[in-house]
């Protein structure tokens, strides 16, 4: 089983370059995708450019489509991981981060700074994806706050109410703020809709600060999550401590997914896709889920990202309006099918 695991981790690498370069390839003015290889390995590798190499399409590869693609597989892979943790812990497929409110968190904070102008110098344009990181952070800290205070086991029925309650809350103080201030609703509903347009080598930079905090972070704990899919009970009998890895386990997810929607805005379904095909080709085991659920999670945003720039050229839909036309079917498959076996 774990050769064939192995095999496939493997074969996955080359699959990621492939699809990196098609993503980078097709857009407004489309280049060949063996001159797009090229150009990735030039700016890598250093290799030599063929003399068939156009100056420009090394500019717009590099500038433009790079960064653009960078940021898509990195906020999608780490969408997929939180998922494939929250969906762990929780011991339900249809859970995602977003249970936790960190996405209500975050388009507040957005859209107070959208809403208040602020502007904060020396961050620049990372002021927005910032305030909004925080501002998901601090609502999945009230989350574990508020589940522990009232059952002190911080049982799944219980921090899922919870993230409900506070993501009811949140969005519904977003709602009052936008009918205030309704000349930004455009602005704000845009950002909540997602995109990786304009987004550069900036944008890339101040995620992978997060990725790698979120991702090492989950890794520390790929076998009590093993653990822990045998039940709290069997856990605390190994000595796992349920509640800390818990509580520990879901900041760094908020980490992954609070920065991921910060710097793309809200972007839904990943989450629950990856996850949910990765068990199936690798099984369960986390430390082949969690790393390959980041690359599958991130494959996936890159080609979703892909069509919807594509599709209705030269104009551009909102990535999250097609992981929901994507995700809204997979997501009736997977419930039916589980209320099917059980």
């Amino acid at each position: 089983m774990y050769t064939t695991t192995r095999k496939w981790a493997i074969l996955s690498i080359p699959i990621v370059f492939i699809i990196f370069c098609i993503g980078t390839s097709i857009g407004s003015s489309n280049i060949n995708i063996i001159d797009t290889a090229q150009i990735l390995l030039h700016k890598i590798f250093s290799i030599s450019l063929g003399d068939n190499i156009n100056p420009k399409d090394v500019s717009i590869i590099w500038s433009l489509r790079v960064p653009r693609v960078l940021l898509a597989f990195l906020v999608g892979g780490s969408l997929a991981v939180s998922g494939s943790v929250v969906q762990s812990i929780l011991k339900n497929e249809l859970a995602s981060p977003y249970t936790l409110g960190v996405s209500s968190g975050a388009s507040l904070g957005a859209g107070l700074v959208i809403i208040l102008g602020v502007h904060i110098s020396f961050l620049g344009n990372l002021t927005l994806p910032l305030v909004g990181f925080l501002f998901g952070l601090f609502t999945v800290y009230g989350v574990i706050v508020f589940s522990s205070k009232i059952d002190k086991t911080m049982s799944n029925n219980t921090i899922i109410l919870a993230g409900m309650v506070f993501s009811l809350f949140v969005n519904a103080l977003l709602t009052t703020l936008t009918a205030l201030f309704s000349e930004d609703l455009k602005s704000i509903s845009l950002w909540q809709m997602g995109s990786f347009a304009m987004k550069g080598f900036s944008a890339v930079k101040a995620i992978i600060p997060f990725c790698i905090i979120g991702l090492v972070g989950i890794l520390i704990y790929t076998k009590e999550m093993d653990i822990l899919t045998f039940g709290e009970e069997q856990a605390k009998a190994v000595g796992v401590n349920t509640t800390k890895v818990k509580k520990r386990l879901f900041i760094f997810s908020a980490i992954l997914t609070g920065s991921a929607v910060a710097l793309s805005g809200t972007i839904g379904f990943v989450d629950l896709i990856a996850p949910h095909i990765v068990r199936r080709i690798f099984g369960s085991k986390h430390s082949y889920v969690i790393p390959m659920s980041f690359v599958f999670g991130g494959s996936l945003m890159v080609i979703t990202d892909l069509i919807a720039r594509t599709i209705v050229t030269p104009a551009e839909l909102p990535v999250g309006a097609v992981t929901a036309i994507i995700g809204a079917p997979f997501f009736a498959y997977v419930y039916f099918s589980k209320g099917k076996r059980s």
